[in-house]
């Protein structure tokens, strides 16, 4: 069933359009009355970026938690795994993160996690939904039981010590020269800080939030300026996170980009060598590149694929047992420390790697050839065009021609009426042409 506010992460849109604050308070209040299990003082803990209406947000989320009798504990501008950790840590009944992650300031949105850390279910989700738009006056908290609010210190502290406890002990970041790349966005204050203490020499760059420029020409979606920054300060390794640091992207010692393909690479085999895998593979989504799967299967590690979306990734490695798993986009997920995707524990991981065989980046990172992947989107009016007969003989027509040596991914957009071919295979120019050929005739039958 289609739903009115929760997307794929949460609730996302344009900040006093979309997202209002009398929707942040109708939220807090109908996620305050879903999770009031038994008679105990229930708590949430609240974490924002630092786009200029998190205020807004922050400020209706609190009234309407404490309408309901919840107790809430505001940790500032901290990134969303953060959130995550701490709702475990602190023993919280939730946590809210108020992001709208990679998008630009004027959007917004709220992530919700459950008192285990994780993102809530999609039947948790419709509960939520469903008092939204309901009359919740009779179920508000009396006035001797309302709940408080107060801003807390030392949340800060607690995730840096958290992030460096997941590198091997005893070792250091010393003689490593890091550009860190915050997108003026949740982690400013904690990535530089976490990695000075662990020995590495800090170049910090996107760390001044204005409340506009979160992710603007900055960050893991426009990392032009990281590589720019470590060409110029010759720095071992340049990390660019995303506005709320939930997926990262690395560029070597050249300036060279290293996707979420290559890291998920150097970490499987890193924790395969370390026995830490808990099972003989990762897991990935239908857009991962093959050539990753072929190298996967060389060291004897499979490859599971999920749809496109980190939740679909969690929910398979929670469900069957894996350890890692993640995106192309830098969305990485290590279980044995988080319980969603955090970019800066995988960048950590990767840096552990690199000093541990004491090689650069750009040949610790490059662990296979990327199969070149052709992308295009169609876009359609109504109907399903994937059934269209002339469209499926196309599709069966493309996957005769690549026999095997390489794949097609064609699904529709979960967001806007798109259909979005990918092709990838040994033979670039075929794949070119395959994907073009698709392409037209569902420009053809169903534009």
């Amino acid at each position: 069933m289609a739903r009115k506010y929760f997307g794929t992460d949460g609730i996302r849109g344009r900040a006093n359009g979309a997202i209002t604050a009398d929707l942040a308070l109708r939220v807090g209040q109908a996620t305050g009355l879903v999770f009031r299990r038994g008679e105990h003082r229930h708590r949430v803990v609240i974490g924002k970026d630092t786009r200029l209406s998190g205020y807004m947000i922050e400020t209706a989320m609190v009234a309407g938690f404490t309408s309901v009798g919840m107790d809430v504990l505001l940790l500032g501008p901290i990134p969303t795994p953060a959130v995550a950790m701490l709702t475990r840590s602190m023993r919280a009944d939730l946590g809210v993160m108020i992001s709208a992650s990679h998008n630009p300031y004027d959007d917004n949105g709220i992530k919700l996690f459950g008192p285990d850390g994780y993102k809530l279910s999609d039947e948790v989700e419709q509960k939520i939904e469903d008092l939204i738009d309901a009359d919740m006056g009779k179920r508000l908290a009396k006035s001797g039981e309302l709940g408080r609010a107060k801003r807390i210190d030392g949340v800060h502290d607690r995730y840096i010590e958290f992030a460096k406890r997941t590198m091997p002990r005893n070792l250091s970041l010393d003689g490593l020269r890091v550009v860190i790349d915050c997108a003026n966005g949740a982690a400013y204050r904690v990535a530089p800080e976490a990695l000075w203490e662990l020995g590495a020499d800090v170049v910090p760059i996107g760390v001044d939030p204005d409340g506009f420029n979160i992710n603007r020409e900055c960050g893991s979606t426009a990392p032009d300026r990281l590589c720019r920054k470590v060409r110029e300060m010759r720095a071992d390794v340049g990390v660019a996170l995303d506005g709320d640091a939930d997926r990262v992207v690395i560029a070597d010692e050249h300036g060279h980009l290293i996707d979420g393909d290559q890291l998920l690479a150097v970490i499987a085999e890193s924790w395969a060598e370390e026995r830490l895998l808990t099972k003989p593979g990762i897991v990935g989504t239908v857009m991962t590149n093959l050539g990753l799967e072929r190298h996967l299967a060389s060291l004897k590690l499979s490859l599971v694929r999920t749809p496109v979306g980190d939740r679909y990734v969690l929910e398979h490695m929670r469900e069957h047992g894996y350890n890692v798993g993640g995106e192309q986009s830098g969305h990485i997920i290590l279980s044995n420390y988080t319980t969603t995707g955090d970019g800066f524990i995988a960048a950590l991981q990767m840096l552990a790697v690199v000093k541990k065989k004491g090689k650069p980046v750009s040949e610790v990172c490059h662990r296979f050839e990327p199969l070149p992947q052709v992308l295009r989107n169609v876009r359609y009016r109504s109907g399903k065009p994937l059934e269209l007969t002339q469209v499926r003989s196309a599709i069966a027509e493309g996957e005769s021609k690549l026999n095997g040596h390489g794949r097609l991914v064609i699904r529709p957009s979960g967001t806007e009426p798109v259909i979005r071919i990918m092709g990838e295979g040994d033979d670039k120019a075929m794949v070119e042409e395959i994907v073009d050929g698709i392409a037209e005739v569902l420009a053809e039958h169903a534009a």
